[in-house]
C-alpha cells in the first residue's frame, strides 16, 4: 500500500454540495439538496456525504469547520471539508483529492458569503471558476477570477513539505488542547498499532487532533481503519478486534459500553488526559522519548515548523538508517531488505524495540513501499535529508566540541604540562634536575674547557709532525690517559684509528652528551653514564632515560592540526 494521496489530480475541486441536516430523531436522515456540477455521479460518496457531514448531534454555538475522508478501492483517501454554522440546518461540503484544510475552509467561507449574498449567480460563477482552475503548485498562491472584477484569493498548503503553526489549523488545534506528555503516548501507541480512541465535544477539535496525530507519523502512515469524526451509524467499528484510529464525539461515546470495546487508548482532547492499558511510551526507547519531549517543550518550536520536526527527528532515530538493511540479491536482481541486519544495526537499547516494529504494518508498508509512486517517494527523500541534516547536525556539535577542548588545551597547556611533570616518577624528576645542574655548570666552564681544548689541538699538531713528543696527557700507546673526575663538566676526547675516519689520523670533537649505547672493549666507557654526541643542544640526556623534551602548548593538536 503506498500513499493515500493520489498522484496528478485532475482539479482542485471534485464536488460542492449542500446537506440538510436529520429532521429530528427518528425522522428523515441527512440528505443532499444540491452538488455542483450536476455531472459528479460517484454514487458511492454522495450517499456517505450526508451521513458523515452530520456524524452526530453536537453543540453548535459558532462556525466550525472539519473534514472527513472516504476510502476509495484502491486506497486512496476522498477528503470531504464541511462549514457547519450556529442556527442553520444546512452544511456546505467540497471534496477533493487534496489535502488542503486551510484554503478549502477558506474557500467554504467565502462560499457561505456569496449564498447569502445580493446576486445569487455569483455562487455559481465561483464554483463554475475553481472547477475549471487548474490544480495550483503546493505552496503557491491561487487567485482564482469570477463574475466581473470579483477573484477569490488563497494560499496553497505544501503536503511535500513539514505543516508548520500556526499556518496548519489542525496541528495548532492539537497542540494547544493536548500537553507534551499525551502527544507523546499517542504517538507511541500510533507506532504499536493500538485501538485509539480520541473523544471531544465539539467537531472541529476532534477532526482536527485525529487528523493532526496521523500527520507527525510522516514519512509513514496510518495503515488501518481511520475516521476523524465517527458517524453514529458506524458506532460499532469501535468494536473491531484490528487497530483504528477514531474520532468519537463525547455525546456519542457516553451511549457505548466501555466493557464491549476493550482494551482501548482513550484521548479526551477537552480534559487532556489519555488512559491506556498499554505502557508504550516507557516501550519505545528511552534516548528517543527524552529528546521527543525536550524538543516539543522548546519555545522555539511553537512556531514553524518545529513540532513536526520535533516527530520527525524521532522517527530518524528510530528508522533512520533502514537503508544500511537493504541488500542486492545477485540471482534475481532485487533489492531486499534483511530484518536481521536491520535489528543488528539498531543500538542494544534500540533491539528490542526493532524487532517490534518489524512486525507492524505502518512499518511493513514503509519498507515495502512502490516505488513508482512520486508522492511517496518524495516523503521518503525528505526523511533521508533529515537524517543527512541530523547527522550532519551531530557531526557539528562533535566538532565543536572537539574544538573547544583544544582552545582548552591552548589555554591551559603550561599547566597541563606542569601537571604532568608533577604527576612523574621520582626517579626522572631527579634526572631532570640533574640534567639542569649538569647543564649550568657546563654553561660556566666552557670558556676554561675552550681554552684547555685549543692548547690541545696545539699539542696534537706537533705530535702529527713528530711522533717522537708525547703530551703528558697521552699514554705510550697512543691512548687518552684517565684523569678522575666527579662530573661530566667537560668533552672529553677519543683518539679513533685512520680506517675510521676515512684514512684520515684525526681525533672527533664532540660537543653534547646522550646515555652510551655502544661500549668499546678498548676504554672504560662502560662506568660511565654519558657519551659524547653531536650537535649544539648543550642538553645532557640522562642514563634512565632515552629523551626528555618538553612539547609545546601552541603545537598541540589531537587531529593533525598544526597553529605554528
Amino acid at each position: 500500500m503506498g500513499s493515500r494521496l493520489r498522484e496528478n489530480p485532475r482539479r482542485l475541486l471534485e464536488c460542492w454540495c449542500e446537506v440538510v441536516g436529520p429532521q429530528g430523531e427518528g425522522g428523515r436522515p441527512p440528505w443532499i439538496s444540491q452538488k455542483f456540477p450536476s455531472t459528479y455521479t460517484d454514487e458511492e460518496v454522495l450517499k456517505s456525504v450526508p451521513q458523515f457531514t452530520f456524524p452526530c448531534p453536537f453543540e453548535n454555538t459558532t462556525i466550525q469547520h472539519f473534514s472527513f475522508v472516504l476510502t476509495s478501492l484502491d486506497s486512496k483517501w476522498t477528503y470531504g471539508f464541511c462549514r457547519h454554522a450556529p442556527g442553520s440546518h444546512t452544511a456546505l461540503v467540497l471534496l477533493s483529492h487534496l489535502p488542503w484544510h486551510e484554503i478549502f475552509y477558506k474557500l467554504l467561507n467565502h462560499l457561505a458569503d456569496l449564498r447569502g449574498g445580493d446576486d445569487p449567480g455569483d455562487l455559481t460563477a465561483c464554483l463554475q471558476s475553481v472547477y475549471k482552475a487548474p490544480v495550483p503548485t503546493p505552496g503557491s498562491e491561487v487567485t482564482i477570477p469570477y463574475a466581473s472584477n470579483k477573484f477569490f484569493v488563497g494560499t496553497c498548503p505544501d503536503h511535500y513539505k513539514l505543516p508548520t503553526i500556526p499556518e496548519n489549523r489542525n496541528l495548532l488545534e492539537y497542540y494547544n488542547a493536548v500537553d507534551v506528555e499525551n502527544m507523546v503516548a499517542i504517538f507511541a501507541s500510533m507506532l504499536f498499532e493500538r485501538r485509539i480512541i480520541i473523544t471531544s465535544r465539539r467537531v472541529s477539535r476532534l477532526s482536527a487532533c485525529v487528523q493532526a496525530a496521523n500527520l507527525v507519523l510522516w514519512p509513514m502512515q496510518w495503515q488501518h481503519i481511520f475516521i476523524p469524526v465517527l458517524p453514529q451509524h458506524l458506532v460499532d467499528y469501535l468494536l473491531a478486534p484490528m487497530p483504528f484510529l477514531i474520532g468519537v464525539a463525547s455525546g456519542l461515546l457516553t451511549k457505548v459500553q466501555m466493557e464491549d470495546i476493550g482494551e482501548a487508548v482513550i484521548l479526551d482532547a477537552d480534559a487532556n488526559t489519555v488512559s491506556s492499558p498499554f505502557q508504550d511510551t516507557a516501550s519505545l526507547p528511552q534516548e528517543v522519548t527524552a529528546t521527543l519531549r525536550r524538543n516539543l517543550r522548546s519555545a522555539h518550536n511553537t512556531i514553524g515548523d518545529g513540532v513536526a520536526r520535533a516527530f520527525l527527528r524521532a522517527l530518524v532515530q528510530l528508522i533512520g538508517n533502514y537503508k544500511e538493511a537493504l541488500q542486492f540479491r545477485e540471482d534475481d536482481k532485487k533489492i531486499t531488505f534483511c530484518r536481521e541486519r536491520f535489528v543488528a544495526l539498531r543500538p542494544l537499547a534500540m533491539q528490542s524495540f526493532a524487532e517490534k516494529l518489524l512486525q507492524l504494518q505502518i512499518f511493513q508498508q514503509f519498507i515495502g513501499r512502490d516505488f513508482s509512486d512520486s508522492i511517496q517517494e518524495t516523503n521518503i527523500r525528505r526523511l533521508e535529508l533529515e537524517v543527512n541534516l541530523l547527522g550532519e547536525r551531530s557531526g557539528s556539535k562533535v566538532k565543536q566540541q572537539y574544538w573547544q577542548f583544544v582552545t582548552s588545551v591552548r589555554k591551559d597547556g603550561g599547566a597541563i604540562i606542569k601537571t604532568m611533570k608533577s604527576k612523574t616518577n621520582p626517579a626522572v624528576k631527579s634526572a631532570v634536575k640533574s640534567v639542569t645542574k649538569g647543564g649550568k655548570q657546563v654553561k660556566e666552564k666552557g670558556r676554561q674547557t675552550y681554552k684547555e681544548f685549543r692548547g690541545r689541538l696545539r699539542d696534537l699538531q706537533q705530535l702529527r709532525e713528530d711522533p717522537r713528543t708525547s703530551p703528558s696527557w697521552v699514554n705510550g700507546e697512543g691512548v687518552m690517559q684517565k684523569k678522575p673526575r666527579s662530573a661530566p663538566t667537560s668533552p672529553t676526547i677519543t683518539r679513533r684509528p685512520r680506517s675510521a675516519v676515512g684514512g684520515a689520523r684525526g681525533f672527533v670533537v664532540k660537543t653534547t652528551y646522550k646515555r652510551a649505547t655502544q661500549v668499546n672493549s678498548r676504554d672504560d666507557s662502560r662506568n660511565r653514564k654519558y657519551d659524547l654526541i653531536e650537535g649544539n643542544s648543550g642538553l645532557m640526556s640522562p642514563a634512565s632515560t632515552d629523551s626528555l623534551s618538553t612539547p609545546s602548548p601552541q603545537s598541540l593538536d589531537l587531529m593533525g592540526v598544526y597553529w605554528g
